[in-house]
């Protein structure tokens, strides 16, 4: 293994990690206290509150915020149990979202509307616009959006980075050893639920994985545990 390609795998988990923290912040900011009171009202039907913690955690991309948020109900009697119990399910479907928009790295194509799916078409546009509305913005909303963009953008380009550092790795004997190790469920399962417990995010694990699995040296045996195991770190 060279040096150099973890150093550059470090750095792009580095901006990776970055720029879902912007983005968080970004969301949170835009979102202000309307969280709280658009959760009071709208979960009265469990069904209605899933789909409302699948949203919300979708926007804010954490499912810990969501989650926090609707104990804090619980505690001071504004919610019911069983109404939270559907806001969190949602909350945990709703985390898969930032796994999907990820995927799209995956996509490809000659169609030039295939190719501006892909993360080194948009992320510079996404960043170039929200360094504009970050430095231009009259309004704190706008300026809260091109956070957004911009942490997106950044999360994006560490992405590309990882999967690029991690590309040489997949026909290395020593690396296909660690990797094969979790074939084993105990240890998948152990892996996944430290790395979130680490990155205290099971959006960003995730992104990690994935960004692994893009060399094609993780099998989906190896990779179901690890991703169970992120969920319970969560």
């Amino acid at each position: 293994m060279d040096i150099l390609q973890i150093l550059t795998f470090i750095g792009g988990l580095s901006m990776f990690l970055y720029g879902m923290n912007v983005m968080g912040t970004g969301l949170q900011k835009l979102a202000g206290g309307r969280l709280e009171k658009i959760l009071e009202k709208l979960t009265t039907n469990r069904w209605r509150g899933m789909l409302l913690g699948l949203g919300i955690t979708a926007v804010i991309q954490s499912s810990g915020a969501t989650t926090v948020m609707v104990v804090g109900f619980v505690n001071s009697g504004l919610m019911k149990l069983s109404q939270a119990t559907g806001v969190i399910m949602g909350a945990n479907i709703g985390t898969t979202v930032t796994a999907w928009i990820l995927a799209m790295s995956d996509i490809r194509g000659d169609l030039w509307v295939l190719k501006l799916l892909q993360p080194e078409y948009f992320s510079p546009i996404l960043a170039a616009a929200g360094i504009i509305m970050t430095m231009a913005g009259k309004k704190q909303s706008r300026r809260d959006v091109g956070t957004i963009l911009l942490g997106f953008a950044v999360l994006m380009f560490g992405m590309n980075t990882m999967s690029g550092s991690l590309s040489s790795f997949k026909d290395d004997p020593q690396f296909s050893q660690i990797l094969l190790k979790f074939s084993n469920p105990l240890l998948g399962l152990l892996a996944g639920t430290v790395m979130t417990a680490i990155v205290q995010s099971s959006s960003a694990s995730v992104g990690i994985l994935q960004a692994v699995s893009s060399t094609g040296a993780v099998t989906c045996a190896c990779a179901v545990p690890v991703i169970l195991g992120q969920n319970i770190g969560s």
